[in-house]
């Protein structure tokens, strides 16, 4: 059997088809109380029909002032149970895990958007964000504890933490933004511990056959290389996860420190010790080829995030046709729609320079 199809059992006990998972994919189409909606529960629900072994949601934000953009869907409230629940089966009814990624952009959520000023592991100026207070760094552990056991109640089959990109975890993350004082600055254990306590309380709370994940990225918004590494391998080495999703930009690149360039960035994650914990690596995967060089890395599965949106069915059309080559750019309005993409999303990907063509 051609590898990408090859059934993939987690810790857990779950199992995914395959191995391609849908990429966590900022769209802003849903209500902007947090709420599904229709254009969502579309574009999600038809990726998992479109042959997705795993199909996760865009950024879920675990308070309301972690809000990072217009239209995001929320688990913050039990107002939000309905419709989780409702994309929970829809997902699961197509034979893909369901599984929430949990979100809190923290300097990074617009002050518009949120009413408030935005919070940050220290004060920052650039972005008027204000430093959290320690109480308010433990009740941010707890409320993604809390996402987690509402996710869990709604049907889905497990969350992933978002640790990547820039948003509160990352912040938490790097030396540069994280200046604290306290337990939850200073040393990389101290800057790691919100995570890893995240991690401790969903376990504690979540069923043991729930699924976890988190989603580091090892470069940019100052988070060093070294460090994130670290905080892999200890990730993996305390076994509470199922899964490590590796964001890396291009999955294919060097690093972009020169002490590191010895190997490519990806080779420094499969080459750690991960025992039972699933590798995935998300970046510039845009074809079968693509995905099929990935594993051949070492990685367990690919996530994809541009060519799921240019194909809703790129798991299908990659059984059928292992030679499938990437979607021509710019694709028009008409198109994206055709795969599932509501209006907002598809102005969203106007953002991206030659993606979405003026007719």
């Amino acid at each position: 059997m051609d590898p990408l199809f090859r059934p993939l059992e987690f810790r857990c006990g779950a199992v995914m088809k395959n191995r391609f998972m849908l990429a966590p994919m900022t769209n802003t189409q849903s209500h902007q109380d947090g709420r599904l909606s229709e254009d969502e529960y579309r574009c999600l629900t038809m990726r998992a029909r479109g042959g997705f072994g795993l199909t996760m949601t865009c950024a879920s934000h675990v308070q309301p002032h972690g809000k990072g953009f217009p239209g995001q869907l929320a688990c913050f409230s039990d107002n939000h149970l309905a419709g989780l629940t409702r994309l929970a089966q829809g997902i699961r009814a197509q034979n893909s895990l369901a599984v929430v990624q949990l979100h809190h952009a923290g300097m990074r959520s617009p002050a518009e958007e949120i009413g408030v000023q935005p919070v940050c592991p220290s004060d920052d100026a650039e972005t008027d964000a204000r430093a959290l207070t320690t109480g308010e760094v433990e009740q941010l552990i707890e409320d993604f504890v809390n996402a987690a056991v509402r996710v869990e109640k709604a049907g889905f089959d497990g969350a992933e933490i978002h640790g990547a990109h820039g948003y509160i975890i990352c912040q938490f993350l790097s030396a540069d933004i994280n200046r604290r004082t306290d337990h939850y600055g200073g040393s990389l254990e101290n800057r790691a511990r919100i995570l890893f306590e995240i991690i401790e309380g969903i376990r504690h709370r979540c069923r043991p056959g729930f699924m976890l994940g988190v989603r580091l990225s090892p470069e940019r918004f100052g988070v060093r290389l070294g460090e994130i590494i670290e905080v892999a391998q200890q990730l993996l080495n305390d076994s509470q996860i199922d899964f490590l999703d590796m964001s890396l930009w291009d999955s294919f690149k060097e690093p972009e420190e020169e002490a590191f360039r010895t190997r490519r960035l990806l080779d420094w994650f499969v080459a750690l010790d991960r025992g039972e914990t699933r590798l995935g690596t998300a970046g510039m995967i845009r074809t079968p080829k693509d995905a099929a060089l990935c594993l051949d890395a070492g990685v367990d599965f690919v996530l994809l995030g541009r060519a799921a949106i240019l194909r809703h069915d790129f798991p299908m059309q990659a059984y059928k046709n292992p030679q499938l080559g990437p979607v021509n750019l710019p694709v028009s309005r008409a198109y994206l729609n055709s795969q599932g993409l509501g209006d907002k999303f598809v102005d969203y990907m106007k953002r991206w320079d030659g993606f979405v063509s003026e007719s």
